[in-house]
């Protein structure tokens, strides 16, 4: 297949990627900037208010870094298990894989898919945090590229997730059960130095510990784990995941009927 058959391949997939979820926006976009709107009134303007100061910043201004990146994982997730099952429980997957596009094509279509809608939902989400603080970006580079690499890795585990679910029930069963409580106590909230040292070394085996705190230096300039790390360690794991993703892709066994 010539790049330039693939480029109208890759940006295809992307656009219908970008049009479902923008097309149905009231059950994709709306509901995550309301629950955000809710967060940022009463753990930042109520709760945080008796809570003080946490590394240094007020309690609002420490935790809109998490709430934001909490947001950008969970959307890019459930863009892609949501989109990619719908494809595998219609059959139209099958077309797409036995046609002449790439398979790794595919998989950087959805992947894009994916980041769009989290990056999406993390801009709004930061802009109504405009209305209950002013944000000053430490690090635009270590910002951006964190939150970037952060929605490819959550894409790529949707997509892994979407390829097992053998039901509508089963895509939702990782983000409630294994998703969701890692995002609560990945230090959204809270700083880990708070915990015992049992439960501080407990909080860094939680990979989502550290692409919020890595998002929370780039914004503020304050992080509970070493952001050299974290990157290498999120990079390491896109490498992985992409290579599991092509190879099921490839494999096709859950795909093909």
């Amino acid at each position: 297949m010539q790049l330039a058959a693939q480029w109208v391949s890759f940006s295809t997939i992307v656009r219908k990627e970008i049009r479902r979820f923008m097309r149905i926006w009231v059950q994709t976009l709306l509901p995550p900037a309301i629950t955000m709107a809710l967060y940022f009134v009463i753990f930042g303007a109520l709760i945080g208010e008796r809570i003080g100061e946490m590394g240094g910043f007020s309690y609002m201004e420490f935790v809109v870094p998490g709430l934001i990146m909490m947001s950008v994982l969970t959307n890019s997730y459930s863009n892609v298990v949501s989109s990619f099952y719908s494809a595998k429980f219609q059959h139209s997957i099958e077309e797409l894989l036995v046609s002449p596009t790439p398979n790794y094509v595919i998989l950087a279509g959805y992947i894009v898919g994916g980041v769009c809608r989290g990056l999406g939902v993390g801009l709004i989400v930061t802009l109504l945090s405009q209305f209950f603080t002013d944000l000053q970006i430490h690090s635009v580079a270590i910002t951006v590229s964190i939150v970037v690499l952060t929605s490819v890795l959550f894409s790529l585990m949707g997509l892994i997730n979407a390829v097992f679910a053998n039901s509508f029930d089963d895509i939702s069963i990782i983000p409630t059960f294994v998703l969701t409580p890692l995002t609560y106590l990945g230090g959204v909230f809270y700083s880990i130095d708070l915990l015992p040292e049992f439960w501080q070394g407990v909080s860094q085996l939680n990979p989502i510990l550290y692409v919020v705190n890595t998002f929370r230096y780039g914004i503020l300039g304050v992080s509970d784990v070493d952001v050299v790390t974290a990157f290498i360690g999120v990079m390491a794991f896109i490498v992985v995941l992409f290579a599991a993703s092509l190879w099921l892709l490839n494999n096709g066994k859950r795909l093909r009927s």
